[in-house]
């Protein structure tokens, strides 16, 4: 079986089905460190963009992919970092619509839709989901963490910019996190600013997967589906992955660990994304636990893999 570096999965996503994944950056490269993300606490804090993997290599490992596998729902630019921060994310989003045939994702924070350059880029996907989970510099600051120079109402009058341009999919993505942006009130003040930005789906999340701080819970499904009203089309409230493509063979460890490290799954979500029977992917998951190779934590009363070894 071929080793990636640089492309992953696919792996379970509750909105895309089976994703096979683009890590654009080394982890963790972010312009932000939300206390909810998934991937851990960021290691590289910028909004510098570079190439920081050879765009060349990623093109190659789509390419083989494509020949070996080539089973999944969507292509996205995902992984431990912020992908429109590689200078080559349009090259990529191209090589996917035009030469795998497979639906292009950009899943971004857009803290640089400022940029014109990055807005024509992101013009390349067929569907792009963004960030706003704050509604005020301060907000945002408690909440995601920004690097140095990153201004909220810049981030939202690039995404006013790129609505104006981009004829396909725009998505927007709001995190809710108890105690610090989940009341009714703040809520309404987020909605009232993703009300205004044309999306055609917006989706509340919450801390399903361990977060990057210790003490950031979930907020309750009843809660979110209350606060779903106040959006404009009303938001969704994101569910558990139900697999949207056929069977994969069953994977070799060095795969999964792959998988887990960049994205906690359960045991239920491997064995969905490769067809395998539950108690074997359990067997899988608690053989990397023992050999060292993986760690599990309980969230929300499902037990998560990965690999992320702490602070």
């Amino acid at each position: 079986m071929a080793e990636y570096r640089y492309i992953f999965g696919p792996v379970p996503s509750r909105r895309l089905g089976r994703s096979l994944g683009v890590d654009l950056t080394p982890a963790k490269t972010c312009s932000l460190n939300c206390v909810f993300c998934q991937a851990g606490r960021t290691h590289l804090h910028t909004r510098d963009r570079a190439e920081y993997v050879p765009t060349d290599s990623v093109l190659g490992e789509l390419g083989a992919w494509m020949e070996s596998d080539g089973r999944a729902d969507v292509v996205s630019l995902a992984g431990s970092g912020e992908p429109t921060l590689h200078t080559g994310f349009g090259r990529i989003l191209e090589f996917v619509a035009d030469g795998m045939r497979l639906p292009a994702v950009l899943l971004s924070n857009g803290t640089i839709f400022d940029l014109p350059e990055v807005r024509r880029d992101a013009l390349r996907a067929d569907i792009v989901k963004v960030s706003l989970s704050a509604w005020d510099q301060s907000s945002f600051e408690r909440v995601n963490r920004p690097a140095e120079g990153i201004r909220l109402d810049h981030i939202v009058e690039g995404y006013r910019a790129f609505r104006k341009e981009h004829k396909r999919q725009l998505w927007i993505e709001v995190f809710l996190v108890p105690g610090m942006n989940s009341g009714r009130d703040k809520v309404g003040r987020i909605a009232a600013i993703a009300n205004t930005l044309g999306a055609d789906r917006i989706h509340l999340n919450t801390a399903v997967r361990p977060p990057a701080e210790h003490g950031v819970a979930a907020l309750p499904e009843d809660r979110m589906e209350d606060l779903a009203g106040l959006f404009r089309p009303r938001a969704e409230v994101a569910s558990r992955f139900r697999p949207g493509g056929g069977a994969a063979p069953e994977p070799a460890p060095e795969r999964i660990l792959a998988m887990i490290g960049r994205r906690p799954c359960t045991a239920g979500q491997v064995a969905l994304l490769h067809g395998m029977e539950h108690e074997a992917a359990v067997k899988i998951m608690e053989d990397l636990v023992g050999q060292g190779a993986a760690r599990r934590e309980t969230v929300r009363d499902e037990v998560y893999y990965s690999t992320r070894t702490g602070d």
